[in-house]
């Protein structure tokens, strides 16, 4: 398949998860509208790596553009923290649909933008005092050069840019038993597999689009690229914990899940801040 067609089944595979996100007692929709004071895990999680970048204020009164910004929960909590002008970006444009519908549920004006995040800065015009994305993105991205690059010119001058995702390590993992069984490093082109069901609860069965296209992207890419794009790198933390049990071995613990006591100690997340 050409890289049309492979973006083409992951955004399949994303609409059809959508529907099922949106119902699922992970999301929680209808939980996080009757709470209005209420800030997602995820979120929460983002900003104790971002806050000791921002000013005194924080992130209140930043403009801020998220990527991969899926069914927009994240993105409404940015909006609830106090974030100003924020746009949410993703491929999918169910997911944007429900964004949509959700964030005017919460009363919340946000820009929603159908469009690879590779090629962002082409369908948005203007810059942003803040970058986000987090959890589950870049693995979904080919390649990461055009990436950083569009961060970096949707940024304004000193603005940052923070990604917290899954740690690269955990793709070239099995953990029953414990082994490397696949590749850590980038560019080995991309990873297939078939999975009717998604990461939230009983969702086995419920995915009409079932062939999922991921990239493995290294620290060093991930970092590589953004200095390439003439970011700076400001801080990197590689993380005990990470936002959903991705396999049996995890515990809950205050910010998600961690590994249970005597296993390897492993990072499971890693957070990186850059700045323009």
């Amino acid at each position: 398949m050409d890289s049309a067609d492979v973006i083409a089944a992951n955004r399949a595979n994303w609409n059809d998860r959508a529907d099922v996100h949106v119902r699922s007692a992970m999301y929680d929709v209808d939980g996080f509208l009757a709470e209005p004071a209420t800030i997602s895990q995820v979120v929460l999680n983002d900003l104790a790596v971002l806050e000791p970048h921002l000013p005194a204020a924080g992130i209140r009164g930043r403009s801020l553009l998220h990527l991969q910004c899926h069914i927009g929960v994240d993105t409404i909590s940015w909006a609830r923290l106090g974030a100003v002008d924020v746009h949410g970006l993703d491929l999918s444009p169910n997911s944007l649909a429900h964004a949509a519908r959700i964030a005017a549920a919460d009363g919340r004006d946000i820009v929603w933008v159908e469009a690879d995040a590779r090629f962002a800065s082409a369908h948005i015009d203007r810059r942003f005092d803040v970058v986000v994305t987090s959890v589950g993105t870049i693995v979904w991205l080919p390649d990461l050069t055009a990436w950083a690059q569009s961060i970096h010119d949707l940024l304004e001058p000193g603005g940052v840019f923070v990604i917290r995702d899954d740690h690269p390590i955990l793709g070239a993992m099995d953990h029953r038993p414990w082994a490397i069984s696949d590749d850590y490093l980038g560019g080995g082109g991309h990873r297939t597999y078939d999975d009717s069901g998604t990461y939230t609860e009983d969702s086995a069965g419920q995915i009409t689009h079932v062939t999922n296209y991921e990239w493995r992207h290294d620290l060093g890419e991930v970092a590589g690229a953004l200095r390439g794009a003439g970011l700076t790198i400001e801080a990197l933390h590689e993380l005990p914990y990470m936002d959903w049990p991705a396999f049996d071995d995890l515990v809950p613990c205050p910010r998600g899940w961690e590994l249970r006591s005597g296993l390897p100690r492993i990072p499971l997340s890693f957070a990186m801040v850059v700045r323009k």
